[in-house]
Order: C-alpha cells, then structure tokens, then sequence
C-alpha cells in the first residue's frame, strides 16, 4: 500500500475461492472515488443498476457497490474533497455510478504496476507514483470547483485533531452559521454528513498507520476510534472486507 495527501494505492492478490462462487466483498460505500486496474485474472463492480468487468472501472465516491475478483487487482481510491479529485469525478461521472476506462489511457499503467509488484526492489516508491500520475491524468488540464471555504476550515479541522472527539459544535463558531446551516452547507459540498465524514477520515488515518507497520490497535488509537474492534467494524462496513483479508504492496 502507498498512501500520499489526496490518495492512496493497494494491490490486493484475490486467490481463487474453494467454493464454487468467486471472492467477493459485501455491499458496502466509501467516501473515495475508486479506480480499479486488473493486473491479472478479473474482476467486476456491481452497484444496484449496472455491472462493469475490468480491466479498468471507476465507481463513485459514496456509491454504493460490491466487488468481486479472482487475480491481482491495484485499487486506487482518490480524496473526493481534493482539487484533483474533484476534477476527476467532474470528468468520469456523469449520471452513472461507474465508469469504464478507456484501454488507451489504462494500458501503461496496469503494466507498469504489475512489473512493480513483480519487483519489489525497486527505488523509491513506485506506486505513488503510478497513482499520482493516474490521479493527473484522469484529472486532465481543467479546472476544478472550490468548496466554500468555511468547509475547507472543517476539512482542516477535522484533520487536525481526528486522534480525538470532534463534533459540528467545535466548528459552528468559526463559521458564522447556525449549525443547522453549517450542516446543510458541508452536505451540499462533500456529498455526506459531518459526523460521516469524520468516520471516513478516522479510517483513513488508521489505515495510514498500519501502513507504517502499525498494529490494529495502535491505528485505532491514531485515528480516534474506541478500539480495534471498532477500527475493523468500520473498515468492514467501508470496504466490503476486514482488514486482515487485504496483502498491501
């Protein structure tokens, strides 16, 4: 797994099942937008009106869906909230959940991330870059909305002190709104509820720490949830699967 300020990629390996089904996640959202590249075998996105194979498919940040592969898969999730991100999104969704990439614009990049995995020795960390550079070129060269800036003061916020307990209440008075406003305002700019995205960014800082080679429940205590149990809850309820079911690159 390699993860930077507005991204993160993971190359998960799903061995074949031992049962006649394939391996498959749960029905589960994300706050992220998620861009799956096959680098072997297959895999499939489903949401509750269309299903898309690989080799390259974007569902939606908040969509709901399920997955299910058999093979190595990278899985790219992109900040929703980040000026990429938002051109992004502008750029591949339209009224439809998920997107298939062109083969012409995914091709390189699914080489290049199966020779990396197959090299674990190279120099630097060649999966950021290959996210970076995806992330830029889904991206394009157009401009991206702004959030209102008192929702980029809540992003920051939140941020800043999500190893603790954090409440709309903390932010209303930088705001100049009632917090019946200031809620309304961050729904309309982020696609979610406060309190919702405050579960997404804990999830998000745990799973920067077991990364590093963190434990379960030293991310817990990083990212400001109760305990393990309640990090592996939450991971499960995001992604479909728990934690441990994930190898990282």
């Amino acid at each position: 797994m390699s993860i930077w300020e507005g991204g993160s990629l993971w190359v998960v390996d799903a061995l074949p099942n031992t049962r006649p089904a394939p391996r498959s996640t749960g029905w589960h959202a994300h706050h992220a937008i998620q861009v799956t590249l096959g680098l072997g075998g297959w895999f499939q996105l489903d949401t509750a009106s269309r299903s898309l194979r690989g080799p390259a498919v974007a569902v939606a940040a908040d969509a709901s869906h399920s997955f299910q592969a058999e093979g190595l898969v990278a899985i790219l999730f992109i900040e929703p909230e980040s000026r990429a991100g938002r051109a992004v999104a502008r750029n591949l969704f339209g009224r439809d959940e998920l997107a298939a990439l062109p083969d012409d614009l995914s091709a390189d990049f699914r080489a290049r991330a199966a020779a990396a995995w197959e090299d674990p020795g190279q120099q630097g960390d060649p999966f950021e870059d290959l996210g970076r550079a995806l992330i830029h070129r889904l991206a394009g060269d157009g401009p991206a909305d702004h959030p209102d800036p008192r929702v980029d003061r809540m992003l920051a916020f939140a941020a800043d002190h999500i190893e603790g307990p954090i409440s709309l209440a903390d932010v209303v008075a930088d705001s100049g709104l009632s917090a019946s406003r200031l809620s309304h305002l961050f729904v309309q700019h982020t696609g979610l509820p406060f309190r919702t995205y405050l579960l997404w960014l804990r999830l998000t800082r745990a799973v920067e720490t077991i990364a590093a080679g963190g434990g379960l429940t030293e991310a817990a205590h990083e990212a400001g949830f109760a305990d393990s149990a309640h990090f592996s809850r939450t991971f499960r309820r995001m992604f479909g699967v728990a934690p441990a079911q994930l190898r990282m690159a």
